[in-house]
């Protein structure tokens, strides 16, 4: 038969309505992922897991996946709205990606109410999170608490003991004296894991800065930088009262601190040293060269072989300051399929929550489910992982949030990476210089659309 008639018969079928009307109005649904978390290998293999089983028991939706790669997904996205060829959903993301596109978010209330979806499944203050001038922009799906990831092995060859496995409990040092597990002890301990090519540690006089082999700790992927001075505090660069670019003394002693752990007490990897073979390639907790990082339960999607733990982040004048992501789907705007769109979302953060989240690392919103988590996490990594210390984190989590959205954010957000990356790439900086000028530069870019 020719293609030709093929195609007449077929239009003919449609036009008596012998086709089936699942074939007929079958309705295409883009879900576009890259803005956080998704693109490792083993996250898109149960994605496409998610799709298959969702199309098989929706047969008047095809769901269909485009992934970009983090680096480049911002950019993509925002090139596929200018052309008209928006994704319906977009995630998982964060507040950082998401404020990047504010106001292209569909408010879910009216779907919610259309089809009497069912918000208590999850604590009133969840649902909340995600209420905004815009409406219900989201559905709790996962948050993700920092902890202190450590290798054991490494506390062991250097006679020391372990970082606390609760939020309070204090540091044992070698000699059984107990000290607070504040920055101070955890900049010393670091220094005593920082090891060079001869075995001698960076507290040492004959220690060679330039030839180390093992760092002592690090902020593992800590993004455009707010994630780094947030161990000190809970601040925003942008003032809402007054509208003007600020930083208070806890960020400029954690910035400082991070500069010095760095170039000075060598402790710390710098921008060159991440990126070479020696600390992964970009990866340094993974390469097993690195001692102790702070990250995201989310880091568990990247994490090969068990020889790791968890425990308690260090304190800053008594106080704990741990960082929180919390991230969902989102429905673009101008979607032109909302009620085909929400039943895809509802499906994403409902039945397919905990396939998704235990390769996204995060711990379910949904308080019920979070023991099977948990569990699905130890099949995982079965060596005893300290999970209690992660809710424990929960408790402490940064307010105002380090991903607080700031007035031309995407421009401001640029120009923090860019004091971040001088910094990580610098020796011999004045730091409280560079602080003075990069806010002086931050309310310019404030003042642009002010």
């Amino acid at each position: 038969m020719s293609k030709k008639l093929l195609l007449v018969l077929c239009l003919l079928g449609l036009a008596l309505g012998l086709v089936p009307a699942a074939a007929q109005d079958k309705v295409q649904i883009v879900w576009f992922i890259g803005l956080g978390t998704g693109g490792a290998p083993e996250q898109r293999e149960m994605q496409e897991k998610v799709v298959a089983a969702f199309n098989a028991a929706n047969p008047d939706i095809e769901l269909v996946l485009n992934v970009a790669e983090n680096t480049v997904a911002r950019d993509t996205l925002s090139t596929l709205i200018a052309a008209g060829n928006a994704p319906d959903i977009i995630g998982p993301v964060g507040s950082d990606g998401a404020n990047a596109f504010g106001g292209n978010w569909l408010d879910l209330q009216p779907l919610v109410e259309k089809t009497g979806y069912n918000l208590t499944q999850w604590n009133e203050a969840a649902v909340n999170f995600y209420r905004t001038p815009e409406g219900l922009i989201g559905l709790p799906l996962a948050t993700f608490p920092s902890m202190l990831y450590y290798r054991p092995a490494m506390f062991d060859e250097a006679g020391l003991n372990y970082p606390p496995a609760n939020y309070g409990d204090p540091y044992v040092m070698p000699d059984g004296t107990e000290v607070e597990w504040d920055v101070d002890t955890l900049r010393e301990i670091a220094m005593i894991l920082t090891v060079d090519a001869n075995g001698n540690d960076a507290t040492m006089p004959e220690f060679d800065p330039d030839n180390i082999v093992q760092w002592g700790f690090h902020f593992q992927w800590y993004g455009e930088g707010r994630q780094i001075p947030t161990l000190w505090g809970a601040e925003s660069l942008w003032n809402p009262e007054t509208g003007k670019a600020q930083m208070g003394e806890a960020w400029r002693t954690g910035y400082k601190w991070f500069y010095d752990g760095m170039w000075k007490d060598h402790f710390i990897p710098t921008a060159a040293a991440e990126q070479s073979d020696a600390l992964g390639a970009g990866n340094p907790f993974n390469s097993g060269n690195l001692a102790m990082a702070q990250s995201h339960l989310w880091y568990t999607c990247c994490l090969e072989g068990s020889e790791w733990n968890a425990a308690a982040l260090p304190s800053y004048q008594g106080k704990w300051n741990v960082r929180l992501h919390a991230d969902t789907f989102r429905i673009f705007k101008g979607t032109k399929h909302p009620d085909e769109s929400f039943r895809v979302l509802t499906y994403l953060v409902g039945e397919a929550s905990l396939d998704l989240l235990s390769v996204y690392g995060g711990m379910p919103a949904r308080e019920q489910d979070q023991d099977e988590f948990f569990r699905r996490l130890d099949e995982k990594y079965p060596q005893g992982v300290n999970w209690e210390v992660v809710k424990q984190g929960l408790n402490y989590s940064d307010n105002p949030s380090h991903e607080a959205w700031m007035p031309n954010y995407l421009k401001a957000r640029d120009r923090i990476s860019a004091f971040t990356t001088l910094l990580a790439n610098t020796p011999g900086l004045d730091v409280d210089a560079e602080i003075d000028k990069f806010l002086a530069d931050l309310q310019a870019i404030f003042d642009e659309v002010q």
